[in-house]
């Protein structure tokens, strides 16, 4: 009888190694699959170790492009922050993951997708609202919720005996300050010491940005070009350098950023789960980007039409931080917002500052601003004795509400 073949999210790390050798324990045909989202790993040692750990075949996916174009991209069209400060960069990237998985167990004919999320956080939702909504009826096999597994493993020191019993090569030791994940989007980084809120990062535990107070004292001044909410042009106005693309771009963006201190995030946040958590973020491109299209917003939306994406924003957002990405609301949802992006398109100038994003200037084709109806010195067109009546018909309600108040006060 043939075995059953299971499609792994796979990191190359602790949890998912542990894993993979327990699944072909179990009796599974297991096939890993590493999804290269800009991740600075050695992925031939993660294929070696896959195959040591019993891995029957081994899947590499670069979708760095994918990732930034039909995803960050979407979220930075949406200006879509969780609670205000989060960029949601491991949010967007799980159901690409899983998107990946369900291709290759469609090709290989695969009956279960597995993860090594813990039962407590926010990406088992996502990817398993992401498996069931992409391939329904497919079998779901979470370790971290499983009985057995959680009877066998109570924490990392039990993992790390049992890759030391079987010869599974791992990195971990019982006790670090914090864990990561990281793509091309952001860093994260959560627990160990960081679950003490008041206690501050250390500074080494940063990576892709240096300190706002050891960036440089000069300004970094470039332009970057929209077209329909998304960025399709950068250029450094000091040296000229042009970069266009999603992933070229994007890249340059992250250098630059991080060499200006911008894009660290330290909050207290909400879980899916009902727990809050405590997360320290570098998010150094999209920092940029989100800032940018929203200057050019400002020049390109009408003021209703924004008011009302404004107004759905956090509906998107929480979609995106919940799991919800392939449900039919976000469906609707990324219809409307891209639909309020059909008009930005232009150019924003930005100087780039000790940890600041400073607006320098914007232009473009599909402005709505007039500089004469704006103007304090011309009427540009524009009857300021029409604001009379206007503000008349306006104010009919407001002086209803205060006689109203008045007589009740006298019946009182």
């Amino acid at each position: 009888m043939p075995k059953e073949k299971v499609i792994l999210a796979y990191s190359g790390g602790l949890d998912t190694s542990v894993i993979l050798h327990w699944l072909v324990q179990k009796g599974y045909e297991v096939i890993p699959c590493v999804v290269d989202l800009g991740q600075p790993e050695n992925f031939e040692a993660i294929r070696k170790k896959a195959l040591k750990c019993g891995a029957f075949k081994f899947y590499l996916i670069d979708k760095k492009e994918e990732f930034i174009r039909d995803f960050i991209f979407p979220a930075i069209r949406a200006n879509a922050v969780y609670e205000g400060r989060y960029l949601m960069g491991t949010s967007v990237a799980r159901p690409l993951i899983a998107k990946t998985q369900i291709e290759i167990a469609k090709k290989e004919n695969a009956t279960a997708v597995a993860h090594g999320a813990t039962g407590k956080g926010n990406d088992q939702v996502r990817f398993e609202l992401s498996y069931h909504a992409l391939f329904p009826g497919i079998k779901v096999i979470a370790p971290w919720k499983d009985e057995e597994f959680l009877n066998q493993f109570q924490g990392r020191s039990d993992e790390i005996e049992y890759a030391k019993k079987f010869g599974i090569p791992v990195k971990a030791t019982i006790e670090e300050p914090w864990s990561t994940d990281e793509n091309i989007m952001h860093i994260s980084y959560e627990s160990g010491e960081l679950e003490d809120p008041m206690r501050r990062p250390r500074e080494e535990m940063f990576q892709l940005t240096v300190s706002p107070k050891e960036a440089p004292d000069e300004e970094t001044e470039i332009e970057i070009e929209f077209e329909k909410g998304d960025p399709v042009r950068v250029k450094n106005l000091k040296d000229g350098a042009v970069k266009e693309g999603p992933l070229p771009l994007y890249t340059y963006l992250n250098e630059l950023a991080g060499k200006n201190g911008i894009g660290r995030v330290d909050m207290v946040e909400n879980r899916f789960v009902g727990i809050k958590s405590r997360g320290v973020y570098e998010t150094p491109a999209g920092t940029i980007l989100m800032a940018a299209h929203r200057d050019l917003e400002g020049l390109t939306l009408d003021r209703e039409v924004m008011h009302l994406r404004d107004s759905l924003v956090p509906k998107f957002t929480e979609l995106v931080y919940y799991g919800f990405w392939y449900s039919p609301e976000m469906e609707v949802l990324r219809a409307l917002l891209d639909k309020s992006q059909e008009y930005v398109s232009g150019k924003v100038k930005v100087a780039l500052y000790k940890g600041n994003i400073i607006m320098a200037g914007r232009e473009s084709s599909f402005s709505l601003y007039d500089q004469a109806q704006s103007s304090m010195e011309v009427a540009g067109g524009y009857d300021p004795k029409n604001a009379i009546g206007f503000i008349k018909i306006n104010a009919i309600r407001l002086i209803n509400n205060t006689l109203r108040k008045k007589r009740l006060k006298k019946e009182l």
